[in-house]
């Protein structure tokens, strides 16, 4: 190329479909200032005759598969006669080498560096503090380690600092808080210790702290609560001590989220809190927190996000949150709250899992607390039975003192009534300990977000799978608590029965029927399983069958939203059962949709989903489009293929325009199902209507089952 274009001056191929190595030809092109190449699937190592270009400014090869030819990213060391070079970046590319001591040498010019997402390893050279015009420095999501370099703090120019998700250790230099221009800075996901710098406070630029997931000691400084720029401050997962700010803010104060959860903070949570009026995200879950709940939240009018959990405060839910308009997330749960529960504004959207674990909390019957009415009636008897109390008190401590036995022995069974459980409902702990061998790994079958699932045998011969909520994991409570309301009145032959819940202080767990054959992802993406069209369809017709029951036969419709193959389980007889209701939505009356905070996998969510948290049937619909398209195809929307304005859709859909066979499954194919070509692209037009980006246009899970049987019939006709 170089050869053929020895005057080209900028060369822009970002966003394509390219492959192969670069042409060390280019460097021919010397007058070249602009290359960009980002996107695409260019692969091989970065020539190092790339400094040859020496009036180069704009050099962007980022989310390639570009790899190093040593332990050092020799090419830049090439770029140090790039005198001009202003734009350098190289992001999500599988380097995985160290930056060279060299790197300090590079052009002064220098206002972007872009490595994130490299596999970079090693220490981060101090040299980098000679980039005094840098503007954005980013390196995170690597595997650097060591201390951060106190020569950052001479870049005095930049703006964006970003080094989370590493492996950075030591504390939090003093240095960086000469960082006056500095906007944002990004250090979550390390292994940092020590204090937080006062002096960050004193950074009048500063939008945006991010300094969770470490191992931060001390009290949060205080200026940070006067800041007057500051939008987001996390120091969530952390080890800071002290109590919350004292100091009345004004209502013009930009903070919008503010994370604290995970700490050791403690005293009670100031009424000025109300003085961030731009609030929409606080976290102050599981700290020491305690005394009342401030009425002054209720003034957080632009609130949409709020977590009190794992605390120890008590009294009253203020009246005053009913009028939070915009709160679509609350959990007060694992706290001493008592009293009545709100019933107005949004407080009608929340369930059971918001409230759990105060025991003296009352309201409506879906909340899984007594009924008010209940509690003034034992109010009365209580004051009636004055003159017995000393019978009562000698009663209550033998009550006290076999209930605290028997929680060490065995779990209950959860609050919630499950009609449709076989006969033994109750197991206890040390049997759930026997049958899985101390919950040993041979008996791992699956893990996620919020545990892990063992196989397990009972004593008497039935074979059952253990859902073990991991309950240091945030969300694991709640995730429990929603399959449990969920379970507890669905009943489908193509959903996973629940046998027993057990429950106690520091253990939850599902006791679920096993399923033999494993998941649809084990079978699709095992060599050592093959899956036929007519299985292949049946499955289908089984999950789809599932969401119709779930959208439309039952009295208040469920949303599962993490629909996916590790979530389709399959007998003995390989008939599909739906699993996994752990961020399932339950609907209301009259509603057709709903907001959320909780989002399911990546490449099943629906585009409203994903974008804005709206679910509805429609997305379940979206995520069971792109299952089907998966089943078929066996590529994952994942798949490092898709990438840009590719994904596992569009190229189906580009594909089927030709041929089929081009995107079908190989397995297929060695079926000699070149006769059943109409059959293949009637499943993948099906796919087509259940994934378009408007939720208007999908085919309904009604529709779409009456669509499968038809092609399934059709196809077992014609075999």
């Amino acid at each position: 190329m170089g050869f053929w274009l020895p005057n080209l001056q900028e060369l822009y191929l970002t966003s394509n479909t390219f492959r192969g190595t670069l042409p060390s030809s280019i460097t021919n092109s010397s007058k070249l200032w602009i290359v960009e190449l980002s996107n695409n699937s260019f692969s091989g190592s970065i020539p190092v005759t790339i400094g040859k270009l020496e009036l180069l400014e704009r050099l962007l090869l980022g989310l390639n598969h570009f790899t190093s030819d040593g332990s050092e990213l020799n090419f830049l060391s090439s770029l140090t006669n790039c005198r001009k070079l202003r734009t350098l970046a190289f992001s999500y590319n599988p380097l995985k080498a160290f930056l060279p001591a060299s790197i300090g040498n590079l052009s002064t010019t220098l206002q972007i560096f872009e490595a994130f997402g490299c596999g970079i390893k090693g220490h981060i050279p101090s040299g980098i503090g000679n980039f005094t015009n840098l503007q954005r420095l980013t390196l995170d999501m690597n595997e650097l380690k060591g201390d951060i370099p106190t020569t950052l703090g001479k870049l005095q120019n930049i703006g964006q600092l970003y080094l989370k998700d590493n492996m950075l250790q030591g504390g939090i230099p003093q240095e960086l808080c000469l960082l006056k221009n500095l906007e944002k800075l990004y250090l979550s996901k390390n292994q940092l210790s020590g204090t937080i710098p006062p002096c960050l406070g004193d950074i009048s630029s500063l939008t945006w702290l991010l300094l969770d997931s470490n191992t931060l000691t001390s009290s949060i400084p205080s200026n940070l609560w006067t800041h007057k720029t500051l939008v987001v401050l996390n120091l969530s997962s952390n080890i800071l001590t002290g109590n919350l700010l004292s100091s009345t803010q004004s209502s013009n104060s930009p903070l919008t989220g503010l994370d604290l959860s995970f700490n050791k903070l403690s005293g009670d949570i100031p009424s000025s809190i109300s003085g961030y009026q731009m609030l929409n995200k606080l976290s102050l879950a599981h700290n020491s927190l305690q005394g009342l709940i401030p009425e002054s939240l209720g003034q957080l009018v632009s609130l949409e996000f709020l977590d009190l959990s794992q605390n120890n405060l008590s009294g009253v839910i203020p009246r005053s949150l009913e009028a939070l308009r915009h709160l679509e997330y609350l959990n007060l749960s694992f706290n001493r709250l008592q009293g009545e529960i709100p019933s107005g504004g949004q407080f009608s959207n929340f369930t059971a899992s918001s409230f759990m674990h105060n025991k003296d909390l009352c309201g409506a019957p879906k909340l899984e607390v007594l009924s008010c009415r209940n509690k003034q009636h034992e109010s009365r008897i209580l004051s009636s039975l004055k003159y017995i109390l000393p019978v009562i008190a000698a009663i209550n401590g033998l009550a006290l003192v076999v209930y605290l036995l028997r929680r060490h022995i065995t779990c209950i069974q959860t609050d919630v009534e499950l009609p449709w459980l076989v006969k033994w409902t109750r197991v206890s702990y040390y049997e759930l300990v026997k049958a899985t061998e101390s919950f040993d790994e041979s008996n791992l079958i699956g893990k996620g977000a919020y545990g892990s699932v063992f196989k397990g045998k009972l004593s008497d011969g039935v074979n059952v799978a253990v859902k073990v909520f991991n309950l240091l994991s945030e969300g694991a409570v709640k995730s429990f608590a929603i399959e449990c309301e969920v379970l507890r009145n669905i009943r489908h032959r193509n959903l996973v029965r629940i046998i027993s819940s057990c429950t106690n202080l520091d253990f939850r767990c599902l006791v679920m029927e096993y399923m033999s054959n494993g998941s649809l992802e084990q079978w699709l993406y095992s060599h050592n399983n093959h899956l036929s069209l007519v299985q292949r369809l049946q499955i289908l017709i089984d999950v789809a069958s599932a969401l119709e029951y779930l959208h439309n036969d039952h009295p208040t419709p469920i949303i599962h939203c993490d629909l996916k193959p590790s979530n389709v389980l399959l007998d003995e007889d390989m008939h599909a059962r739906v699993c996994d209701f752990g961020i399932a939505k339950i609907f209301g009356v009259e509603e057709f949709r709903i907001r959320t905070v909780t989002l399911g996998t990546i490449g099943y969510m629906a585009p409203e989903y994903g974008m804005e948290g709206i679910v509805s049937p429609g997305s379940d619909v979206y995520s069971f489009g792109i299952l089907m398209l998966e089943t078929f195809t066996r590529k994952k929307p994942t798949d490092e293929m898709f990438c840009g304005e590719l994904s596992l859709r569009s190229w189906v859909l580009e594909a089927t325009h030709r041929s089929v066979f081009e995107v079908v499954d190989e397995d297929l194919i060695n079926e000699h199902l070149y006769a059943k070509q109409e059959s293949l692209a009637s499943i993948f037009n099906l796919a087509m209507d259940c994934t378009s980006d408007s939720p208007s246009l999908r085919t309904n899970m009604k529709e779409t089952v009456v669509m499968l049987r038809k092609i399934q019939k059709n196809f077992l006709a014609n075999n």
